[in-house]
This record gives C-alpha cells, sequence and structure tokens, in this order.
C-alpha cells in the first residue's frame, strides 16, 4: 500500500508539473527559433591562412610590398588608437619589454583579433565565444543588468552583458585587465576601458564593430572594424595552450625567440 501511494502521488506530480514544463519547453524553443546560427569556426579576415609558425599571408605582403594589405592585421593591437600621453607611455614601455616576453594566451580584446580561430555557441540565455587557447567570454544575454561597480572585479575577458538586436548581438564589456600583461602585443588599455561590440552576419562573413572607451589612456573614442571568415580546415575545437611563445623585434615578424637565461631579464 506505501509503494503504491508513494508511486500514485509521484504520478500526480508530475501530471501537475507536465504542462509548465511542456509550455517553458515551447517559449524555449520559439526564443531559440528566433536567434541566427553562425555555425562553424571562424578566423579574423586578415590573418586568414596564418601558418604554424604564426605569419599571415598578409603580414608577407605587407613586408614585401612596404604597403598595407586590404584587411587590415590585428587592428586591435594599439598603433591606430588615439592615445593621449598615458596611453603613449604605456605603449613605449610596452615595445620596450616585449621581446622575449611569454604570452600567457590572447585574452579579451585580442582573442577577438587573433589567427586562433572562434566559435560562437548562441542559447537565449547567453552566447559562448570560445577559442582553442583556452579563452572563454561568456556574454549573458537573459535581460540582466551589468552588475554594479562594487560587484565587478578585473579579470582577463572581463564581465560580458549583451543583448540582440534583430540579427545583431550588442555586447558591452567591462572590468578588463590590463590585456598587454597577458598578451605582449595587445593595447595596454587600463581598467576602467568600456569595450561596445556589434557583430553581426554580413553575407558569408561576420562582421564586429568596435569601440573602446578609455578615459585614463585614450583622447577619445577608439573604433575598430573586424571581418571574420571561416577557416574551413579547422574541424573542431581542441583546446591548446601557449608554451614557449617569444615574439621577436630583430627585424623579422613573429620569429621565435630563444629563452633568456635563468634569472634574466
Amino acid at each position: 500500500m506505501r509503494l503504491g501511494l508513494v508511486v500514485a502521488i509521484g504520478a500526480a506530480s508530475l501530471a501537475l508539473a507536465g504542462p509548465s514544463f511542456a509550455q517553458d519547453k515551447a517559449q524555449r524553443s520559439e526564443a531559440f527559433a528566433k536567434l541566427p546560427y553562425w555555425s562553424g569556426y571562424w578566423v579574423g579576415e586578415g590573418q586568414a591562412g596564418t601558418t604554424i609558425g604564426g605569419i599571415a599571408p598578409a603580414s608577407i605582403e605587407m613586408r614585401e610590398t612596404g604597403k598595407a594589405p586590404a584587411v587590415p592585421v590585428m587592428t586591435l593591437s594599439g598603433f591606430g588608437a588615439p592615445w593621449n600621453d598615458e596611453g603613449k607611455a604605456r605603449m613605449a614601455e610596452r615595445m620596450r619589454i616585449a621581446p622575449g616576453r611569454k604570452a600567457m594566451g590572447w585574452g579579451y580584446p585580442m582573442m577577438m583579433d587573433s589567427a586562433a580561430p572562434l566559435q560562437f555557441l548562441i542559447t537565449p540565455e547567453e552566447t559562448l565565444i570560445i577559442s582553442p587557447y583556452g579563452d572563454v567570454r561568456h556574454i549573458y544575454t537573459d535581460g540582466r543588468a551589468m552588475p554594479a561597480a562594487e560587484d565587478l572585479w578585473p579579470t582577463v575577458w572581463g564581465t560580458s552583458i549583451g543583448h540582440w538586436e534583430g540579427d545583431t548581438l550588442v555586447i558591452e564589456t567591462k572590468a578588463v585587465k590590463n590585456p598587454n600583461i597577458y598578451f605582449h602585443t595587445a593595447p595596454p588599455l587600463s581598467e576602467e576601458a568600456h569595450y561596445l561590440e556589434r557583430i553581426r552576419m554580413d553575407g558569408d562573413r561576420l562582421v564586429s564593430e568596435v569601440t573602446i572607451e578609455d578615459p585614463t589612456t585614450l583622447t577619445g573614442p577608439w573604433k575598430s572594424r573586424l571581418t571574420y571568415v571561416r577557416d574551413e580546415g579547422f574541424d573542431r575545437m581542441i583546446q591548446i595552450d601557449f608554451d614557449n611563445d617569444r615574439t621577436g623585434f630583430d627585424g623579422q615578424i613573429n620569429t621565435i625567440e630563444p629563452a633568456h637565461p635563468e634569472g634574466q631579464h
């Protein structure tokens, strides 16, 4: 009798919960149907065809011809930013200490402008942007607001809140650590920087309009346009990490320098 009573109660509970669950499932299916699907793996158009040695064809063309490539390469590295005096000082220091520095990964914002492919996983509640170097961005699109200042702390990828405007993903990001600490050619922005991205499909490309504001290092908004193409040779995301990655500055492009003797910097 007791077992029968438990089964009966359980069945009644499922019956009561059933319509609500079915309704939630239907609503989520409808929400999914309204979202774009950016399938495949994407790489910055200016970085397409980068070899295992880290050299993009566009970089080789620029070195051989002296002309800027048709599609910019690594526009977020900072050379075209409207730096103020503090920003210029930080850039000078970046160049001084860059030789022989070891990268810990791409980090944000450089992961969005790197030679490493990106994968976009889109759900109604959040969009994940993943790179093979362990970079993962969580862009929350569930209607939450940006946390209050006292609830934010700087991280390598920052805090991102997004929303959809039609097929355009609009992302606001705050609380990003100085990107140059993590990656040696990243812009030396401050933790006060505010990032705004608008990502959408344009034909067979993804296009991202990026605006960065940072009262500590910039004289005004820094705007960049990034375009992505599908990386047809990348059939799955394999997570790896940086190891012994040191970019040379000896007139070559992305040469790997020998390690400094232990204790020497």
